[in-house]
């Protein structure tokens, strides 16, 4: 009966650790350049050839009246901080950086975004 006991408290402790691991699972996914959005969690305002980009996340987005529209990731532009889950990738001798399908070079302190 002891034993039993310590059974069902061991499979409720491995259960409660299951449960707990699998809620800090996070999915992300790039949006399709077009795609309309109504707001953009925390963006960054980039001024690039007097355009004003908003970057979140990762993802690049130009507004559109109250709405943000997701697009490509201007050539040249520079930010401060890349997105978490970024890859290091040495290519020729250079080592950039690639984040969802957008290539990045150091440049100081900064991040230029670059064609590969």
């Amino acid at each position: 009966m002891k034993s039993l006991k310590i059974l069902f408290l061991v499979m409720a402790l491995f259960g409660a650790m299951i449960t707990v691991s699998a809620q800090k699972t996070v999915v992300r996914f790039y949006p399709k350049h077009g795609t309309i959005v109504k707001t953009v969690k925390k963006p960054r305002v980039v001024v690039h050839k007097k355009t004003n980009f908003y970057f979140s996340d990762g993802v690049w987005y130009k507004a559109r009246g109250r709405n943000y529209v997701v697009c490509a990731a201007p050539l040249g532009v520079k930010v401060r901080k890349l997105p978490r889950g970024y890859k290091v990738v040495v290519i020729n001798g250079r080592k950039l950086y690639k984040y969802k399908g957008i290539w990045y070079k150091k440049s100081g302190r900064n991040y230029i975004v670059v064609n590969v």
